[in-house]
């Protein structure tokens, strides 16, 4: 049992923490929401000194379901769930929030194709952005998960224009540490080593998982010393083939394997996302959609997954990295189907 003056000191740290910020998950009945929350409430999120006003969306059809979470959520006891409260308007849930989590849209059903799959979410998404448009702060910050990720983010900044484009952001992270993943497990490292795996551009198989800049640690002689990934895995033809074709082809693997789409790793990717986001990168590249300013040649507007580093909520894309041409050619290629998304989703 810990010393009359351990519990103090835990109280007292408690009595200390952040007035509560507002974070509102939609989708929240969801299979991807069951493993976030406990990451949200552990404060891998925001911090472990961040009180949170939880506030969870769902469908009416689902009201029963959530309420089912909201209990096992008061039963966890998070001492950071400062206030948990839930329903099915986004009007009500969205008032005046910090950060709004969308993991909730349109599930693509068999033998639909993807023009559909984007009218049917870009429908939710406009009454959610317009929603946002009544009762956000300038300063509320969007992280959309659900897909098409890039394209539903899109849709939601239009029809949310009174909050900053900026403030919008769609969630390339998992394909990010898929990639690192499938690097250290061929280089022999742990995935703490690997660094600077970049995703352009749309979170589907057009995507681009480029190691050209990548870097891999290595611990000589009490030395800490980084060789490109080209080098150090030195297998060109499977960094430009198997790899890619792996990493955008990841979540249709797991829904073979599994029978149900990625939700504990898109869960922990998007904590990871907001973590970074809010916290800080100290340097480290992180992937994130984000929306389109003109760098690299893609088009301006279009929420297109870029390397960046972030500081306390504010992202900027790193600039002027050497493009060879087959990674010119795999961007343009992304950003061609992005740019027929926005025309299906916005017509």
């Amino acid at each position: 049992m810990a010393s009359p003056s351990k519990r103090f000191r835990t109280i007292e740290h408690h009595l200390r923490l952040k007035d509560p910020m507002v974070v509102c998950v939609t989708g929240a009945a969801g299979q991807i929401a069951y493993s976030l929350l406990p990451m949200l409430g552990r404060g891998l999120a925001l911090g472990t000194d961040q009180l949170i006003d939880l506030r969870l969306l769902e469908i009416p059809q689902a009201q029963g379901a959530l309420e089912g979470v909201v209990m096992e959520l008061q039963d966890c006891a998070y001492p950071l769930f400062y206030k948990i409260s839930y329903g099915s308007d986004p009007a009500v849930l969205f008032k005046d929030a910090d950060l709004i989590i969308f993991l909730g849209g349109f599930p693509r059903k068999a033998g639909m194709e993807r023009k559909e799959l984007i009218g049917k979410n870009c429908q939710i998404f406009k009454t959610q952005g317009e929603a946002l448009n009544l009762v956000g702060k300038p300063t509320t910050k969007c992280l959309v998960v659900a897909n098409p990720a890039n394209t539903n983010c899109l849709a939601l900044s239009t029809f949310a224009s009174r909050i900053p484009k900026e403030n919008f952001t769609a969630l390339t992270r998992l394909d990010q540490n898929r990639a690192v993943w499938q690097i250290a497990a061929r280089a022999k490292m742990n995935v703490a080593h690997i660094s600077r795996v970049i995703i352009w551009g749309n979170h589907s198989s057009t995507q681009y998982p480029d190691v050209n800049h990548g870097q891999i640690a290595t611990k000589v002689d009490e030395t800490i010393t980084s060789k490109p990934i080209r080098e150090k895995i030195a297998d060109n033809n499977w960094l430009n083939g198997k790899f890619i074709a792996d990493v955008q082809q990841r979540g249709a693997a797991v829904i073979k394997a599994r029978k149900l789409s990625s939700a504990m790793s898109a869960a922990s990717a998007a904590i990871d996302h907001v973590r970074d986001w809010c916290l800080g990168t100290n340097g480290r590249w992180v992937s994130m959609g984000v929306v389109s300013d003109g760098a690299y040649g893609v088009p301006p507007g279009l929420v297109f997954s870029y390397p960046v580093v972030c500081e306390n909520w504010t992202w900027t894309i790193i600039r002027d990295l050497t493009l060879d041409q087959f990674s010119q050619e795999k961007i343009c290629a992304t950003a061609r189907e992005l740019v027929e998304e926005r025309r299906d989703a916005l017509s």
